[in-house]
């Protein structure tokens, strides 16, 4: 079979790749119907995370069962499934707790951008489909595999209530899907920070009541603005610079929340600064397992539609085009067909 393969910052190709097989009992091999490329993989592209060696790529995913291992009782080849990006066994404490990305299991799926892929922990990791859905639901289905399922975890995170005023930092497809989070969990206000003409379009039409532009100490001031002077009461932190979550931070009230889920990068945070603020503190991987049911029932009832944060479709083998064009910010995300 073939894949998407990193050998250097810039350089991703589509190989052959070994077939996966069914080595563990918990396995489960699925055939990819769609699968994409995530904000989080540029940062290998871009050189900013090390490649000591070639790297096969990709962590989203939806596809069709092909074999299962014995004792996989939940899903059966022929059945269409979703899955998490974070590997978790689903029996283990952290997940009956309701934190799946914490298993002690916990590892995370790679080698997805590819025509098949092994899924470790099936049992607790894939959820099966009523059938098989309708091409049009693809995008939002495979959208809930990660940056649905993360955008949601940011926006419970930072404790989003009805009434309340949310900030989104970040206008990738986790703050786009952060801002359907932020609708769907009630908030009343939704401040949207973005410089980009076509993902502001894409946040209204999700659901944001206001776009700020202006980014340090100017972003904070307008956000203050917006919010009687005091800050917005739920900050989804969605991109992981230094940048990102010192606006978030300073875009809190006192005793409101950040909930912070892009992967940082030189990030630090100024314990006395964040004693003195009264503002909470949340974030990591997303245990998207936990939401996994309740949001593919709000994508095939049509109630939301996160799957519109695919701007560019392509198939498999031009995976490195996805890439280029994500990183050039000429696509939000780029869906892949093999």
């Amino acid at each position: 079979m073939r894949g998407a393969v990193i050998h250097a910052p810039g350089d991703v190709r589509f190989e052959d790749r070994e077939h996966p097989q069914v080595t563990e009992p918990t396995d489960a091999v699925i055939r990819t119907v769609a699968t994409c490329v995530c904000g989080s993989d540029l940062w290998s592209y871009r050189g900013l995370d090390p490649i000591e060696e070639p790297l096969a790529m990709g962590h989203e995913y939806v596809g069709v069962v092909e074999e299962v291992g014995g004792e996989v009782g939940s899903v059966q080849p022929g059945q269409f499934v979703v899955g998490s990006f974070c590997v978790a066994d689903n029996t283990c404490p952290n997940c009956r707790n309701g934190w799946q990305s914490s298993c002690v299991h916990r590892d995370f799926m790679s080698a997805c951008q590819a025509e098949y892929i092994r899924v470790p922990y099936a049992q607790g990791m894939l959820v099966a489909t009523d059938g098989h859905p309708a091409d049009e639901f693809l995008p939002s289905l495979l959208a809930v595999s990660d940056v649905m399922g993360t955008g949601w975890y940011a926006a419970v995170a930072a404790e989003v209530r009805p009434g309340s005023a949310a900030v989104v930092v970040g206008d990738g497809a986790v703050g786009l899907c952060g801002v359907i989070a932020a609708k769907e969990l009630g908030a009343e206000r939704i401040i949207a920070m973005s410089r980009h003409e076509s993902r502001q379009k894409l946040a209204a039409e999700f659901g944001a009541t206001d776009i700020v532009t202006e980014r340090g100490d100017e972003g904070i001031a307008r956000v203050k603005d917006l919010t009687g002077g005091i800050g917005a009461d739920s900050i989804l932190e969605c991109v992981g610079t230094a940048e990102a979550m010192r606006q978030a931070l300073h875009s809190a009230r006192p005793g409101g929340n950040v909930g912070f889920v892009g992967l940082p990068h030189d990030v630090s945070i100024d314990a006395q600064e964040l004693f003195l603020s009264q503002v909470g503190l949340r974030g990591g991987p997303a245990p998207v397992r936990r939401f996994l049911p309740d949001l593919i029932d709000r994508v095939l009832s049509g109630r939301i539609d996160p799957g519109k944060v695919f701007d560019l479709t392509l198939p498999l083998e031009q995976v490195a085009e996805g890439y280029k064009a994500m990183d050039e910010r000429r696509a939000i995300k780029a869906f892949l067909r093999p």
